[in-house]
């Protein structure tokens, strides 16, 4: 199912709309976006709305949940799996497990926040991760 949420054209630029929208239920807990009540989203327009247009936008759901997993989950699970090798290492190589077992957490983490990253990037140029404008109201 997909996320709808009514909003107003800011400003046009090329096939892309700003669209100022209010939070909905799953963001007001998050305070990740600037403001109290509103925020601003680039959605595709592929309707031809116009600055001042009151809009329907959608965002999958799917896609929301694929980018929460990989922001809130996969640092807890690289930390966890490189505490784990670096037990592992420690026991083969017959050293103290806490020093091995960090620096594994901490490596992992690291690598983690750089897919995060490069996750972002591609997903602000992924068509299928983007919010569309399904309606003109």
């Amino acid at each position: 199912m997909d996320k709808q949420q009514e909003g107003i054209v800011l400003s046009i630029d090329g096939g892309l709309a700003k669209v100022k929208t209010s939070r909905h239920n799953d963001c007001e807990n998050c305070g990740a976006c600037p403001g109290n009540s509103a925020l601003v989203l680039e959605a595709r327009n592929t309707l031809g709305a116009k600055p001042g247009d009151r809009v329907l936008i959608e965002v999958q759901e799917v896609n929301m949940l694929k980018a929460a997993f990989i922001v809130y989950m996969l640092p807890l699970l690289a930390i966890f799996i490189g505490a784990v090798f670096g037990n592992f290492v420690a026991e083969k190589m017959g050293y103290g497990v806490t020093l091995f077992q960090v620096a594994g957490g901490f490596i992992l983490f690291l690598l983690s926040v750089l897919y995060i990253k490069l996750f972002d990037l591609n997903a602000r140029n992924d068509v299928k991760m983007q919010p569309v404008i399904a309606k003109i109201l």
